[in-house]
């Protein structure tokens, strides 16, 4: 039988596996010396065996805690279950990934009416003692019983009202007494200790799957196969009296990446008020004015704890009667320019190398610098002040609960999450909200750690505004009420919350970027190229980085109002010769649109891709727009109706569509080409470099491939004849169907290159229309039939395994193809991990993941690098 149970002497910060990171960091901190209350730690495997075993503790199980338990009473001098000299417990979550807030908590854990009377005893602070008690009361009650906690709040504030307490620390002894008594009247819990433990225990193990952590680990990527471990720590006390408090620091501040010691916090507090946001704290410097050598202390601590894990650290203390104490540190949560600003820093400071510096940063950080912010020139009407907790600039409509930001949402609404205070219970709607703003809390509490972290802008301890969530409205310092539905904008950058919807600029970037992107082009090997068919979209695409088109579609170009009427008349045209009336006037314009891609894209590839959609999405459906462009047309209506009738199909995905088109319609793609290589020509002359590649899409066999080989070569010869002019292009397919992966071998000879499109390929492979997938994968996703979104991650199983293959065969028969990804994959990292472990040449994606690409291309191979070594 595997070791269950450690103490905190018998880990290391390199066990976050088995001991969690908490756990782990517990550790780690006291081998290192500092202040840590002694306990012992349950492992990730017991929880694991915990799920297996029915959500039953494994047998022994309380025999090796209850051995650790008698270690730590030595060490703390004092005994668990003692009203005379007592020993109370801390029993937190600890999973081997950073969940802040997504798990339970219990404290004060062992205290009983006895035992709260001892303590008061013991300690001479009465007030102390049974404040401990009715936390206690409420935590438990919430975490092992299930009884809402806002029913104590609902008690507690009632209380104060009635007795003119306007704040926690105004309760004396008396006060908390009759709480107690009132708590104890709503709930009955266990008075045993050891069952309060091992109730604790079996808590906290479950909590690992409550729905928020469940929606945390999904969006963080976190298996769930992992389990959390239990802390076990003795407590200390920061509610003790006004030489105690709590707070939570940050070795850098987390919102600016800025090097300087940032923190909050609360004298005579616990901690979980400073973390909760139950009150809002002060700042980390009031604690240097009121203990300055206990400040002194933890400067240093927080200094030699950045520099031992070469990491910004997001510190918990407590201070006990002017002796300080550490309850974590683990790596901090950060918004994306403090993520950037940090990597960049520490490799200056010779904290860490450039490959480390890349890993620090995620996805989500760099699409901060993509985002918008609130325009400085915008006038602003400004209604209430807070804290920026997590920059950028959100807009939207107000609303007072989790799940009333995921029903508007799910309708098509930007909304603004406005609460008192956040828990880890809303979750699910901070998720999809624009903005958060809460009333209470500061810097570090639940909402402001959750947003940096997801990348949601921000804002909190907004004292002016009083927030009632049953009511749903808020009323300002000057008594202006903001209702359910009324649209805010919030600058998670200035704390500022302002009414309507206030202008907003262009992300912009930052030298610090620009220098992290320069190391990510300096050790990728995949090229990165973009989505693009626009000069608008390709420019943006250049500026970004992108080192070429991955993929233009040239149906795009005639959507506009003076192409698509000649887009359609060529789908009604009667005769060839009408069609060609109308391929004529397209190509003009086909023409001009690809020389501006040509001439942005000066010297890369630009792969355009042969029309593909089925035709009846270029006609309109109702009546009345078929009755206007009949008249338009000049053909009577019955024609245009019957037209528009042949061409549904009852699926239209696997229909009359790709290189179908070019099969039926040669003459289509023969205008294509004679735009495309026309439009290089024209920059060529102009004096750019011009590198046109067409590709033919969702190919099944080489038959087709080489039938509209002959009309595309056709058409570049005939151009470059009349213009006597000579460039370079290549010749191209998508792999689209299952069938062109298995058949890759047969068609490699005919192609110079491959570009996945694994939009369809993932839609083929898995019978799932990717325009309807919405309506059934929620479910799949709920129920784990699948692991991921395949429209969003490649599956690398199955989609994936079609690749593989794709590219074995087809290497093995030629040398020197260029393989590459155009999908919407092309910008998610874990899809770009793979297309670099199974060694495509480039991904390809819209304009704005490019430098998200970029990133990932260089993670995954220095990742790559790093095991290598270690083999």
């Amino acid at each position: 039988m595997a070791k269950r149970v450690y103490l905190f002497n018998e880990g290391r910060k390199e066990d976050s596996g088995l001991l969690g990171g908490k756990g782990a960091n517990l550790c780690e901190m006291t081998r290192l010396g500092l202040p840590v209350p002694f306990g012992f730690v349950i492992t990730t495997p017991t929880c694991r065996e915990f799920f297996q075993g029915g959500n039953r503790l494994p047998r022994h199980l309380q025999t090796e805690y209850n051995v650790a338990m008698k270690l730590v009473e030595a060490k703390m001098g004092a005994h668990f279950g003692d009203p005379e000299n007592p020993l109370l417990f801390s029993v937190r979550s600890g999973a081997p990934v950073s969940m802040p807030g997504m798990m339970n908590t219990i404290l004060n854990l062992g205290i009983n009416d006895d035992i709260a009377a001892g303590l008061a005893h013991k300690t001479g602070n009465p007030r102390f003692a049974y404040d401990c008690y009715r936390r206690f009361i409420q935590m438990y009650a919430d975490v092992v019983l299930g009884v809402e906690a806002a029913r104590f709040g609902e008690i507690l504030e009632q209380y104060k009202q009635q007795h003119g307490r306007r704040q926690d620390v105004d309760m004396q002894a008396e006060d908390w007494q009759a709480i107690v008594q009132r708590y104890k009247e709503l709930v009955n819990f266990p008075q045993d200790p050891s069952v309060q433990l091992r109730q604790a225990i079996e808590a906290v193990f479950l909590s690992w799957n409550t729905p928020r952590a469940i929606i945390y680990r999904e969006m963080n990527n976190i298996p769930e196969a992992l389990g959390t471990a239990v802390c076990v720590q003795a407590m200390v006390f920061g509610n003790f009296g006004d030489d105690s408090g709590s707070g939570v620091a940050f070795t850098r501040n987390p919102s600016t990446g800025e090097k300087y010691f940032f923190g909050e916090y609360l004298a005579n507090a616990a901690g979980e008020d400073v973390v909760a946001g139950i009150r809002t704290p002060r700042d980390i410097e009031t604690l240097a004015e009121k203990m300055p050598q206990v400040y002194a202390q933890l400067q240093r601590t927080q200094a030699m704890l950045e520099t031992h894990y070469r990491d910004m650290q997001d510190l918990e203390f407590t201070v006990q009667e002017s002796r300080l104490y550490l309850l974590q540190t683990r790596s901090g949560k950060r918004t994306g320019r403090a993520a950037v600003k940090m990597a960049v820093d520490m490799v200056n400071e010779g904290l860490i190398n450039q490959q480390e510096a890349l890993l620090r940063v995620s996805p989500q950080h760099v699409e901060t610098f993509l985002h918008p912010m609130i325009d400085p020139a915008a006038k602003r009407d400004v209604v209430a002040q807070g804290l920026p907790a997590s920059p950028g600039g959100a807009s939207g409509t107000v609303v007072f609960s989790a799940d009333e930001a995921v029903s508007a949402q799910a309708g098509g609404s930007s909304v603004i999450l406005l609460r008192r205070e956040t828990t880890p219970d809303d979750i699910h709607g901070m998720k999809v909200a624009e903005g958060i703003l809460t009333q209470l809390g500061g810097m570090t509490s639940h909402a402001a750690v959750v947003a940096r972290g997801m990348g949601v802008c921000a804002i909190t301890g907004c004292a002016g505004l009083m927030v009632d969530c049953d009511a749903g409205c808020a009323t300002t310092a000057d008594g202006l009420v903001i209702k359910r539905g009324d649209t805010i904008t919030l600058d998670g950058s200035s704390g500022e919350v302002m009414l309507g919807v206030i202008p907003k600029k262009e992300a912009n970037s930052s030298e610090d970027f620009q220098t992290l992107l320069s190391w990510a082009d300096k050790y990728r090997r995949l090229k990165v190229r973009a989505n693009a068919e626009t000069p608008a979209d390709a420019a943006k695409a250049r500026q970004l980085g992108a080192e070429g088109i991955g993929l233009c579609r040239t149906e795009h170009m005639f959507f506009e109002a003076e192409r698509i009427d000649l887009m359609r008349g060529m789908i009604l045209a009667e005769s060839s010769a009408e069609r060609a009336l109308y391929l004529d006037k397209l190509k003009v314009f086909q023409q001009e649109d690809m020389r501006a891609l040509f001439e942005i894209m000066d010297g890369l590839p630009v792969p355009v891709r042969l029309l593909a959609p089925p035709l009846h999405e270029f006609l309109p459906h109702s009546t009345s727009d078929l009755e206007e462009l009949a008249e338009r047309m000049g053909k009577p209506l019955a024609q245009v109706r019957e037209a528009a009738l042949q061409l549904q199909e009852v699926n239209p995905m696997l229909g009359f569509r790709g290189c179908r088109l070019s099969v039926v319609y040669p003459e289509i793609t023969e205008m294509q080409v004679q735009a495309i290589i026309g439009a290089a020509v024209s920059a060529h002359r102009a004096g750019y470099h011009p590198y046109p590649e067409i590709m033919i899409p969702l190919v099944v066999n080489v038959r087709e491939i080489r039938a509209i080989t002959e009309v595309i070569e056709r058409g570049i010869l005939q151009v470059m004849e009349e213009q006597q002019v000579s460039i370079p292009y290549k010749i191209g397919t998508m792999m689209e169907t299952p069938r062109a992966c298995l058949g890759a071998r047969r068609l490699a000879p005919a192609v110079e290159f491959m570009s996945f499109g694994t939009n369809d390929l993932t839609q083929m492979t898995y019978g799932f229309s990717r325009d309807d997938a919405g309506k059934f994968l929620p479910a799949y996703l709920d129920r784990k039939l699948v692991e991921d979104d395949p429209f969003i991650t490649l599956d690398q199983r199955a989609v994936g395994r079609l690749m593989k293959l794709a590219l074995k065969d087809s290497r093995a028969l030629k040398k020197g193809i260029k393989y590459g990804i155009c999908g919407e994959h092309g910008g998610d990292p874990r899809s770009i991990q793979f297309c670099h472990e199974i060694g495509l040449d480039y991904v390809s994606c819209s304009p704005y993941r490019v430098p998200v690409a970029r990133i990932a291309a260089a993670q995954a191979n220095v990742r790559e690098q790093l095991s290598a070594a270690v083999d």
